[in-house]
């Protein structure tokens, strides 16, 4: 079985969140959802377990930090193409995201950044292979 990641984020309201992220084509998985969480499905192996404030704490004893003043993680994700890049991002920041920062491309490497309505920040990355695949 192929190792899979759950990241857990907490959020202020859900609907909201699993509005953004089914804005960006991502499924949410019944089975692992009800009304306090819901799991966004970004592969087959990425999930995002969206977390209400008051569920999350059942899983920490620390703060919750807010993502909107601080920043303790930054999720990149990759992506097939410099437009497919450019087409998360850009459905990101018209569904209700953020800039986190400005353009990288580096021609071998094109990413960009936004923040969900929550303030996570999130990369979106492309990488030639053959570039990537030549350095030995």
């Amino acid at each position: 079985m192929a190792q899979m990641i759950f990241v857990n984020l907490p959020v202020k309201d859900l609907e909201t969140a699993k509005g953004f992220f089914g804005k960006l084509g991502y499924g949410i998985n019944p089975q692992f959802s009800d009304d306090k969480a819901a799991c966004v499905v970004i592969s087959d192996t990425i999930f995002v377990m969206l977390l209400t404030e008051p569920r999350f704490k059942d899983f920490t004893k620390k703060d919750i930090a807010d993502a909107s003043r601080t920043t303790e993680v930054i999720l990149a994700l990759s992506a097939d193409s410099r437009e497919k890049v450019d087409e998360v991002a850009d459905t990101a920041l018209a569904s209700g995201g953020s800039p986190a920062g400005e353009t990288q491309d580096l021609g071998f490497m094109y990413g960009r950044s936004f923040q969900d309505p929550d303030g996570h920040i999130w990369e979106v990355i492309w990488m030639d292979e053959s570039a990537v695949q030549g350095e030995g």
